[in-house]
């Protein structure tokens, strides 16, 4: 067994390089073709019933109103009810036959239940659950608090819902939108209860994808600095610098419905940042001092 396991170390990393040189050009080419089609045969949504999770504000507030354009029936789902209902006003005006507000806590078993059923009880059918809800607490790890109801809602609060929804997406063919971050595999400093949710968000979901096949399709959306209520306030305003530009929410909802109507795996907006990845991957030692001396040894200026 040591034999073998030495033999492995040795030839199977160059012959995984040697078949991904001949394998990868007809592969990329196939996965070209692929997604023309689904370009061509993207999903119409008009009168079919979706779920948005946190959609009292930003990235989930900007995605129901795209949904609304496109005619979708719409159950909108936060804490701050008088909130949704201005969101449920406008995305009527913008186009959606029928709204629904449903006042609930993701991060409880029960209420996550309790909008599943109600959206069931109500329209009879569902097609698309956005997971959407998420907070962040911005801390050194020393001085975090309440860390467990970060997990509880960016974590727990996503897999509530699916369980929930699971079997009426299975009659429909639905699909399921995570709104997870490009946080989960950047690691920032400060954030660390938050990029820990994230991660393991896209690892349940990647997860549940192997597990699903076709049966339902699942988009992972891993957005980085998008216009919210999360980037204007505590932290991002303190350390805006010109190497990170906040990305319009609209044009990030309106590429987040696109690529999962197209049935796309994944989407990361803006698709820049997808650098930090390739970065924290070729040269990890740099990467992290990056990080470390811009988000924790430079000093933070407070707002008046």
């Amino acid at each position: 067994m040591d034999f073998l396991q030495k033999l492995l170390n040795i030839v199977l990393l160059p012959l995984t390089l040697i078949a991904i040189l001949f394998l990868l050009p007809p592969f990329l080419f196939l996965k070209y073709l692929f997604s023309l089609k689904r370009y061509i045969c993207s999903e119409n949504v008009a009168n079919k019933v979706v779920i948005i999770t946190g959609a009292s504000s930003g990235i989930g507030e900007h995605i129901a109103y795209e949904y609304a354009r496109r005619g979708a029936i719409l159950a909108l789902v936060a804490r701050r009810e008088n909130r949704l209902r201005i969101v449920a006003n406008k995305s009527r005006e913008l186009g959606s036959p029928e709204v629904i507000v449903i006042r609930a806590d993701v991060s409880k078993d029960e209420e996550c239940k309790h909008f599943i059923d109600e959206t069931m009880n109500h329209f009879g059918r569902l097609d698309h659950l956005v997971n959407n809800a998420g907070v962040v607490r911005v801390d050194l790890f020393e001085d975090s608090s309440d860390i467990a109801s970060i997990m509880d809602i960016n974590f727990w609060g996503s897999v509530y819902s699916t369980h929930y929804a699971v079997p009426h997406l299975r009659k429909s063919k639905g699909k399921i939108v995570v709104i997870s971050s490009v946080a989960a595999w950047l690691c920032t400093p400060r954030l660390s209860f938050y990029n820990a949710s994230k991660a393991a968000q896209i690892c349940f979901f990647e997860s549940l994808r192997a597990e699903f096949g076709p049966d339902i399709g699942i988009t992972i959306v891993t957005p980085g600095a998008i216009e919210s209520e999360m980037t204007q306030g505590q932290f991002f305003p303190k350390i805006e610098t010109p190497w990170m530009p906040v990305e319009s929410t609209e044009r990030c909802a309106k590429a987040i419905v696109d690529s999962t109507c197209k049935g796309d795996m994944y989407l990361t907006k803006p698709s820049w940042v997808r650098v930090g990845f390739w970065m924290r991957v070729l040269c990890p030692e740099v990467f992290e001092w990056c990080l470390h001396s811009i988000l924790v040894n430079r000093p933070r200026t407070r707002q008046n």
